[in-house]
């Protein structure tokens, strides 16, 4: 896993060159949004629960099927499966916002997402589903628009934070598609 630094200082070691122009003031970027991001992170981490249960609800809500018998998320254990790998992508996703870096997202949740719910017939749409709901959550958490969840947020203008995060969010759903 690399964060901003580490990918700043490989890429301009393998070019034989010093760190500067463009890489030092992307790492300024980086840094002046520093309490921003662990701001974004912990409102994830601390409304993971509600994010990935409504994400869930939300596609259940929206076809009925899928807890019926022969349905994906029939079973109780297959609901809980469905929850926990809703918690394990929001982990990663967190991990990506506080190294301002997707490999780690990349590497250890995405390699193989696909393959593995095509092989457990679990239809990647309602998948996408759910992620494109938790991904609205989330940016709601950071923006500080989510309806009675207010918090104290670091002061400024988090819209490229909260580009960068949709992005992320964006990297799952074609992974899974």
């Amino acid at each position: 896993m690399f964060d901003a630094f580490s990918r700043a200082v490989v890429a301009s070691d393998q070019k034989g060159e010093f760190l500067g122009g463009g890489d030092l003031d992307a790492l300024k970027q980086f840094v002046s949004l520093g309490n921003r991001r662990l701001d974004a992170a912990s409102f994830i981490t601390s409304n993971s629960s509600c994010i990935v249960s409504d994400a869930v609800s939300g596609i259940v809500c929206e076809n009925e099927g899928l807890t019926a018998p022969g349905g994906s998320i029939y079973t109780n254990r297959k609901m809980a499966a469905c929850l926990r790998d809703g918690d394990i992508v929001l982990r990663y996703i967190t991990y990506a916002i506080l190294a301002g870096d997707a490999s780690v997202l990349n590497d250890r949740c995405l390699n193989g997402l696909k393959e593995t719910y095509s092989a457990l017939g679990v239809p990647t749409g309602s998948v996408s589903r759910a992620v494109n709901i938790m991904k609205a959550a989330a940016l709601a958490f950071v923006t500080n628009t989510a309806s009675q969840r207010k918090m104290t947020v670091t002061q400024g203008d988090c819209a490229s934070l909260a580009s960068e995060i949709s992005g992320y969010f964006d990297a799952v759903t074609t992974a899974i598609s």
